[in-house]
């Protein structure tokens, strides 16, 4: 019998590319528990309405969904350098969005955006170009 080879994309924040425009993406490591991970690697994680902050010079991604409950805060692995330009960033009006997990064979890593929020005006040019592209109009 064969095994399975894990799927790399876990779940993808969808909503992310619709409020936000995003710009540069960076990988990081999450701290997470043993029933964390069996959760995230079984599909049972959700990305939608979390988003992440920096406390003590730390990263931390919170109101990720984890099967029936929300997982509080879980602190994310990066370097200090990378922190610190996400800072500045952050500094300068941006948002830092969780875009989409990724749970390879052995590490899950988050995958994070700069985003910067979209008017509404924007949201519907982007709902028209998507109608257009799949030949609606």
């Amino acid at each position: 019998m064969k095994k399975k080879k894990p799927s790399d994309n876990v779940t993808v924040n969808r909503r992310a590319r619709f409020d936000y425009e995003l710009g540069d993406e960076l990988s990081v490591g999450m701290v997470l528990s043993g029933p964390d991970v069996r959760k995230i690697r079984d599909h049972h994680v959700q990305l939608k309405g979390s988003f992440v902050t920096i406390r003590n010079d730390e990263l931390w991604l919170n109101n990720l969904t984890l099967g029936a409950e929300t997982a509080e805060n879980i602190k994310l692995l990066a370097t200090r350098k990378q922190i610190e330009s996400l800072k500045k960033e952050k500094v300068a009006g941006s948002t830092i969005v969780p875009v989409k997990l990724l749970g390879g064979a052995r590490h899950i890593k988050l995958v994070i955006a700069i985003g910067r929020g979209k008017k509404k005006y924007d949201k519907r040019e982007t709902i028209k170009r998507r109608d257009i592209d799949r030949g609606r109009f």
